[in-house]
């Protein structure tokens, strides 16, 4: 069952960016950004309000530091989204686990396998792959956040596991413009917000009920519909050293996540 929640996670984080995408041409992404948390708190307060259900928490730091890293993971995520190609800018965000292992090891200090950190190392040379034949010039500012929101994205994702273990400011666009949403932005704003609380339950559904690696697996499904909707809505078709770079990417992150678990008794280090 997590398998599917995974998958249906995926598809609908790639609809969110599609939405962000199209949202793009009329709002800026700080809009785009608050609106997202908007709805996200509109949706999920009523449950909350609906069910009854207590808000009190033993472990206010970690949800604070998680939501903090999830905004501005989220922020530069969205600048990438509008900055540069869809699939390339999901498969930058995608590099988190590749730096959520190197926390677990670096940081937590736990156990690592030999060839840990020669995956790394294949990883960021899939960065480099997909990045130096794909974007142009004018597009580096864009490959820079969408790197910067997978590198904070660990820091999230690394808090959410905390929390699973555990059991459990306003967005101000200061400097940007606001624009009035009209018949076509509306439901574009209604599509970040609502694919991406959906989406986040979906996965919070996998990570709580399913083998984490194998949650781990199918997220990088997005990446393969960010990349289906890039073609088919834009015409967005990477070069093929571009494609070896996400394959790099997707390998390393996968191989990086079973080499930083212990699996067996006697754990050896590069």
């Amino acid at each position: 069952m997590q398998s599917l929640w995974m998958i249906a996670a995926s598809l609908l984080f790639a609809c969110m960016g599609v939405c962000v995408k199209l949202g793009a041409a009329q709002f800026a992404a700080a809009e785009l950004v608050f609106w997202r948390g908007f709805i996200a708190t509109l949706l999920i307060g009523s449950y909350v309000l609906l069910r009854r259900l207590p808000l009190a928490t033993p472990h206010a730091r970690t949800h604070v530091v998680r939501g903090l890293a999830g905004f501005v993971s989220l922020v530069m995520y969205f600048y990438a989204i509008s900055l540069i190609p869809l699939a390339a800018a999901v498969t930058l965000n995608y590099t988190s686990p590749l730096f959520l292992a190197l926390l677990l090891a670096l940081w937590l200090k736990e156990p690592v396998r030999r060839g840990f950190y020669t995956v790394l190392v294949a990883g960021f040379v899939g960065v480099i792959f997909l990045l130096q034949p794909t974007l142009a010039r004018d597009q580096w500012l864009g490959a820079v956040f969408g790197l910067g929101s997978g590198i904070i994205s660990s820091i999230a994702y690394l808090n959410v596991r905390r929390l699973g273990e555990l059991g459990g400011l306003p967005w101000l666009l200061a400097a940007e413009p606001v624009h009035a949403i009209n018949l076509r932005g509306g439901p574009l704003l209604l599509g970040v917000g609502g694919f991406g609380v959906l989406a986040q339950l979906c996965m919070t559904a996998a990570y709580k009920h399913g083998k984490t690696l194998v949650s781990a697996s199918l997220a990088y499904s997005t990446v393969i519909f960010s990349s289906a909707f890039g073609m088919l809505l834009w015409g967005e078709i990477l070069p093929w050293v571009g494609w070896l770079g996400v394959i790099l990417i997707v390998a390393s992150g996968l191989l990086a996540t079973v080499l930083s678990r212990r699996t067996d008794t006697e754990v050896v280090t590069d």
